[in-house]
């Protein structure tokens, strides 16, 4: 009883500090893309189980920040420290490595065209390293049943709506167990009702599984609502606001920006 009482007040203290623990640290990083100066000097540190916003006008670097996470876009200046990867000393032949731990939505969906629903989720086990037939099975029919879709596993994409699909791509993401979500406009091909849907489902996944969920969005009210930390990429710069209502609407283009 008392090894009992020592884990539960163990986990207590333990639980909190991994909890706020960074996942992504960035340090005077410069981005670059051809030659191109896209970001300078970006810091950024987002804990494990944080919701963080990426705003700004297009080309201000939302994206490149995402690809710069993910390993696509080398760093020209400075650390990058994600998921317990130093992209630094990342090698190309590990970067798969690092991207197991890491779940990309994208705004298109990016389903492959030619494979139902069930065999999109297959082919990303297998390219991760899954062998076995019975757990990979297991494993695609629980992702699909958490976000609604278990009865459309043998549909394909263009059998879908747009919210079906980004559940799909949602489910996609979430087969590894990520520790970061990258959310890159989310709802952006969906009408507000969807787009609603699609970030609740996003919610219920932070709730009960506490990834790190970073989303880059043009959508003001998706901010307001669902609340987190909100960085603004403008000026070859991406800084914390304190709010959203700080952001010049007139410095951005996009609609609800």
């Amino acid at each position: 009883m008392s090894n009992l009482v020592n884990l539960h007040q163990l986990t207590a203290i333990i639980m909190p500090t991994e909890l706020f623990k960074p996942i992504i640290e960035i340090t005077n990083a410069d981005i670059v893309k051809e030659e191109s100066l896209i970001i300078s000097d970006l810091n950024i540190s987002i804990n494990k189980g944080e919701i963080v916003y990426l705003v700004g006008r297009v080309g201000s670097g939302k994206t490149s920040v995402i690809k710069t996470i993910i390993g696509e876009i080398p760093l020209k200046r400075g650390e990058a420290k994600i998921a317990g990867f130093n992209l630094a000393k990342l090698p190309a032949n590990r970067i798969h490595l690092l991207r197991r731990k890491i779940g990309v939505v994208f705004q298109d969906f990016q389903l492959l065209t030619d494979r139902s629903v069930y065999d999109n989720l297959k082919f990303v086990l297998q390219s991760t390293g899954w062998r076995d037939r019975a757990t990979m099975d297991s494993v695609i029919k629980a992702r699909l049943e958490s976000v609604g879709m278990q009865l459309k596993a043998h549909k394909m994409p263009h059998q879908l709506s747009g919210g079906e699909q980004q559940r799909v791509a949602i489910a996609r993401a979430l087969l590894n167990n990520p520790e970061i979500i990258l959310a890159d406009e989310p709802t952006g091909n969906l009408d507000s009702e969807t787009a609603s849907e699609i970030m609740n489902l996003l919610m219920k996944i932070h709730r009960e599984e506490e990834p790190a969920i970073v989303i880059v969005t043009h959508n003001r009210s998706i901010v307001k609502r669902y609340p987190g930390r909100v960085l603004l990429c403008e000026n070859l710069t991406c800084s914390e606001i304190e709010a959203i209502q700080e952001i010049d609407i007139s410095r951005l283009m996009e609609d609800d920006f």
